[in-house]
């Protein structure tokens, strides 16, 4: 019955139906129009950002740290599994989709970034916290929309995104080692749980150690694979394009998987628009301190994500001369494609990146949901220890679950965040354009961004003392 229900909410977000991706070309055209396309225009200005930004006070995170939370939020399944997901059911030309959704998601997360920063709180500790369910509630004046994408975040980052990172980590060391899954699955829950008991600020620390490493490693071994098989680097990029079109033999049904395939496997990985990474940008301090500050800061997110990782895999895997089989084979079509390359050592090489990668989203999954224990009242100790036995017991579940059951519900979990998310978004256009030339206009005046509720309206109220 559980089943059936989500292959039929999924039927309707991604299939024939395809509301998901209609919405979310939509609103990164809708964003990029009303934000003059911020992420061609200033695309340099995203860089210079970075100087500076591990910089943060007792209040927040830093920008970077900010970054490197929702970069290992972002960077898991999604860049190894995800892409070779894309690729076995739609095709090459899933990978030029996946472009494509990033470009347009850029602008789409830096709107959301935006409103993370106007409308954050101080919690208890007297951290910063915000996210979707609070621009809504704050500035919508909508509890229950608020309420309802709380809920599907918790299901979403909660409990099944986890349970599927960890999923992947154990299918790619059973691959490679033989260790059964459910010795690699309790070494994660375990790890995991020490690190989640120390809050963002742990989080954040452990992701402004790890991701940054993990990442140039990845690039540089991509790289080097692509200079290695650079005679075959043409032919790869006219396969890609011509895929893409449904211009090889298979035609109109090869386009519409392609497309398909590609967005999905897309919002996965960058998640722009999903409404998961406002919650690391509202826990930063800004430098400048304005709110545009995290909107350049995550949409740098979405370019490092898709744009560089993501492509890094497709690379291994076209290069190999393989596109699967048709059937979802995961990571072990990156790791057959990185074994082809670089011989034994690949498969050990994959396994390794693919367990930092989607441990770092397991613990950054965690300070998603857990900051909106607030929308639910249930910020207490008794709340957050329910929430992490939770939390923890799914990630043990998902280490042991089948690959199809667990990424069904994510992807139902993703869909229904993001409806709620850019209809929210969309509602609040008016104040995410209103800051964003604020910013445009100070900056060109060749002024240090600053920003003041009292000089710019914004829709609904912020939180007293912050702004």
């Amino acid at each position: 019955m559980l089943n059936d229900l989500i292959t039929f909410i999924n039927d309707v977000l991604w299939g024939q139906w395809q509301v998901l991706i209609v919405l979310l070309v939509l609103a990164g055209l809708w964003f990029t129009v009303r934000l003059g396309a911020v992420q061609f225009r200033h695309f340099g200005h995203m860089f210079t950002l970075i100087r500076g930004s591990t910089q943060d006070d007792q209040n927040g995170i830093s920008s970077f740290q900010a970054l490197c939370t929702s970069l290992s939020a972002r960077v898991g399944t999604g860049n190894l599994a995800g892409v070779a997901m894309a690729i076995s059911v739609g095709g090459p030309g899933a990978v030029f989709w996946m472009w494509i959704i990033a470009l347009l998601g850029m602008a789409t997360g830096f709107a959301e970034s935006v409103l993370a920063q106007v409308y954050k709180v101080r919690d208890s500790h007297k951290e910063f916290r915000g996210g979707p369910a609070y621009y809504i509630q704050m500035g919508l004046g909508s509890r229950w929309l608020a309420i309802l994408f709380s809920v599907c975040l918790f299901l979403g980052y909660g409990l099944f995104f986890s349970a599927m990172q960890a999923n992947t980590i154990t299918d790619a060391l059973n691959n490679a080692y033989t260790i059964k899954t459910h010795y690699s699955g309790l070494i994660i829950t375990v790890a995991a749980g020490l690190i989640v008991i120390g809050g963002l600020r742990k989080i954040a620390r452990f992701a402004e150690l790890v991701v940054p490493v993990m990442g140039v490693l990845y690039v540089i071994t991509a790289l080097a694979i692509t200079i290695m098989n650079y005679q075959l680097v043409p032919d790869m990029l006219m396969q890609i394009v011509q895929s893409a079109f449904g211009l090889q033999e298979a035609g109109a049904g090869a386009l519409g998987a392609a497309i398909k395939a590609g967005i999905q496997r897309g919002l996965y990985s960058n998640e722009a628009g999903s409404g998961s990474a406002p919650h690391a940008a509202a826990g930063a301090s800004p430098r400048p301190n304005h709110p545009a500050t995290q909107g350049y800061i995550q949409m740098l997110g979405v370019f490092f994500d898709t744009l560089v990782l993501c492509t890094c895999t497709a690379l291994i895997i076209l290069l190999a001369g393989t596109s699967g089989s048709g059937e979802m084979t995961g990571i072990r079509l990156t790791q057959d494609a990185m074994t082809h390359h670089i011989g034994g050592f690949g498969l050990h090489f994959v396994s390794i990146a693919i367990s930092l990668f989607a441990f770092t989203s397991v613990v950054a999954n965690y300070a998603y949901a857990q900051s909106n224990l607030r929308i639910f009242n249930l910020d207490t100790k008794a709340g957050n220890i329910g929430y992490t036995i939770a939390y923890l017991t799914m990630v043990f579940w998902g280490s042991n679950a089948s690959l199809k059951e667990v990424w069904g519900a994510a992807d139902m979990a993703l869909g229904l965040m993001t409806v709620v998310n850019v209809t929210a978004l969309i509602l609040l256009t008016p104040t995410i354009t209103a800051v964003s030339k604020d910013y445009f206009r100070q900056r060109q005046a060749g002024k240090t961004p600053s920003f003041s509720k009292d000089n710019c309206p914004v829709q609904g109220n912020v939180e007293p003392g912050i702004w």
